[in-house]
């Protein structure tokens, strides 16, 4: 046992650093993360409550009642640069499918957002796709790496870092994208945005948001 106080203080937060702590509901907290989603209200989102609504803490879009007439967006007031965001994703219903925005705009006087997209759902599991912007997939992981990790139905683990012109994905603990933007003219900021793509009967969970800044 270490007599020394200030030297057990040390180790303990040290062991916290490189674990992360755990808190009362068994979650991990990264040190250096924030929640951007309390679980329980919409404080700090903007976006239609008729499409997407908290259930079970988490943010759902969508329905399985009846069909999605839009892609739709839940997003940040905050707009954010450098980071990395941590957070966890279901897709539910036939052909579903959804994505995350980062650096993105919302399009004025329309339902949709502008901007970079960690794809999810049908081919497109862990790729970025340029939304309502170039409109193409900008880097995607080999489809039968992705088959091997993707746990359809249920909760999987989405990484996002941005970091300068470098941005890179992982979807449960795979590298899916290392993508470095070759265009000056592209924004490295904006908004934070969880989408339901519109489509037939379909729900996107979204739960344990948290970024840290870089």
């Amino acid at each position: 046992m270490l007599k020394d106080k200030g030297l057990t203080v040390a180790v303990m937060l040290s062991l916290m650093m490189m674990a992360g702590c755990t808190g009362s509901d068994g979650t991990l907290r990264q040190v250096g993360f924030v929640a951007l989603f309390d679980g329980k209200t919409f404080a700090g989102w903007e976006g239609s409550q008729e499409v997407f609504r908290i259930e079970d803490g988490a943010i759902v879009g969508g329905t399985l009642t009846a069909n999605v007439a839009h892609n739709e967006f839940l997003c940040t007031l905050a707009s954010y640069d450098d980071f990395e965001l941590r957070l966890q994703f279901r897709l539910l219903g036939e052909n579903a499918n959804a994505g995350v925005q980062i650096r993105s705009q919302r399009v004025p006087d329309h339902y949709e957002v502008s901007g970079y997209q960690a794809d999810m759902g049908q081919q497109y599991w862990g790729c970025l796709y340029d939304e309502s912007r170039r409109n193409k997939v900008l880097a995607c992981p080999e489809p039968a790496k992705i088959a091997e990790v993707v746990r359809a139905g249920d909760w999987n683990d989405y990484i996002i870092r941005c970091e300068g012109k470098r941005i890179q994905l992982w979807v449960n603990g795979l590298q899916t994208v290392d993508y470095t933007e070759s265009d000056d003219a592209i924004p490295q900021t904006g908004i934070i945005g969880l989408q339901i793509h519109g489509g037939p009967p379909s729900e996107a969970w979204y739960r344990n948001i948290r970024i840290k800044s870089l």
